[in-house]
C-alpha cells in the first residue's frame, strides 16, 4: 500500500495515552501522514477519578466532512476506534463513501468493550450499530468481548481453540475480510492474536510472554501500531505480530514505575517499532 495520508477517527483524552494522543503520534512515527477527526473530548480518559470532563463533537462531523468535498480531500485508509453512539457510526459510514479512495483500505477496532461488559455510557444494542461498521472492513481488531457483544456468542475466561474457531467464523460473518482477535491466551503464561482470513478460513496465531501488569491504553497502542505496520506494506499477520511486539515492549518498559498507571510509555519504544517496520 502506498504511504499516503490516514484518517484516523476516534475520541481525544487530553491527559491519559490512548485513542487519539496515541494514534496520532504513532502512525506519523511510522512514516504515515496522519489526518484526525475527533469524536468527543475528554480531559481524561474515564479511568481516573470522577470529575472528568467530556464533550460530544457528534455535530461537527458533519460540516467537517464537508469542507473535505470542497477541498477534494480523499484518505488511503480509515481507521476508526472509539465512537460514542449509533449517530456517528451512520456519519462515518458516510465519510468512509465520501473521501476513502478506491482501493483504500477500513480498518476498525470496534472500541466498546472489556472484561465481558460494554463501556459505561454504551446502549446494550449499540454492538448491533459497531458490527454494521465492522461488516464494511477490510481489517478489524476486535478483543474477545467485544467479539462476543457483536456475534451474539458467549463471553468466556476459560475456552479452548475450538471457542475461537467459532468465535472467528462469526465475526467473518459480518462481511469484514480479516480478522486480527486480540487478548487470545490457551496458556496462563502467554498472551496473543488470531489471524483469520474470511475467505480462505485461514487462522495464524501469534503469542508473546504474558506480563503481570494491566495497562490502560494498550488496545490503542496495539491498534495504531497494527496501522503504521500495515499502511507501509506489511501484511496482515506480520503487522499483527509487529504490533503485539511492540506492546509488550511498552508495557515492559512502564512497569518499574507504579505512578504511570494510567497508560503504558509507548514514546520511548517507537525507535522499536520504526525499525521492525523498516
Amino acid at each position: 500500500m502506498s504511504k499516503e495520508k490516514i484518517l484516523t477517527v476516534q475520541d481525544i483524552s487530553c491527559v491519559g495515552q490512548c485513542s487519539l494522543t496515541v494514534a496520532l503520534p504513532v502512525i506519523s512515527a511510522c512514516g504515515i501522514e496522519t489526518c484526525v477527526l475527533p469524536t468527543a473530548v475528554l480531559s481524561t480518559h474515564t479511568a481516573f477519578k470522577p470529575g472528568w470532563t467530556f464533550r460530544d463533537l457528534t455535530c461537527d462531523i458533519e460540516p467537517i466532512s464537508e469542507h473535505w468535498s470542497k477541498e477534494n480531500i480523499t484518505f488511503k485508509a480509515i481507521y476508526t476506534g472509539y465512537l460514542g453512539s449509533r449517530e456517528q457510526v451512520d456519519l462515518i459510514l458516510k465519510i468512509i463513501d465520501r473521501h476513502l479512495e478506491k482501493d483504500g483500505a477500513i480498518i476498525v477496532d470496534p472500541a466498546m468493550a472489556d472484561g465481558g461488559v460494554l463501556y459505561k455510557g454504551f446502549p446494550d444494542d449499540f454492538p448491533k450499530d459497531m458490527a454494521r461498521l465492522c461488516s464494511v472492513a477490510d481489517v478489524i481488531l476486535p478483543n474477545i468481548t467485544e467479539a462476543c457483544l457483536m456475534t451474539g456468542m458467549e463471553f468466556r475466561t476459560e475456552y479452548d481453540e475450538k471457542y475461537i474457531l467459532g468465535l472467528l467464523s462469526k465475526l467473518a460473518g459480518l462481511g469484514c475480510k480479516k480478522v486480527v482477535l486480540t487478548g487470545v491466551s490457551f496458556d496462563p503464561k502467554k498472551l496473543g492474536v488470531a489471524v483469520y482470513d474470511c475467505a480462505s478460513k485461514k487462522v495464524e496465531y501469534y503469542f508473546n510472554d504474558k506480563l503481570p501488569r494491566m495497562s490502560h491504553g494498550t488496545g490503542d497502542v496495539y491498534a495504531s501500531a497494527f496501522v503504521g505496520a500495515f499502511m507501509n506494506g506489511k501484511s496482515v499477520y506480520d503487522s499483527a505480530a509487529i504490533a503485539a511486539d511492540y506492546t509488550v515492549k511498552t508495557i515492559a518498559g512502564t512497569m518499574d514505575d507504579d505512578s504511570h498507571w494510567y497508560g503504558v510509555k509507548f514514546e520511548k519504544e517507537l525507535p522499536y517499532l520504526i525499525s521492525r517496520i523498516k
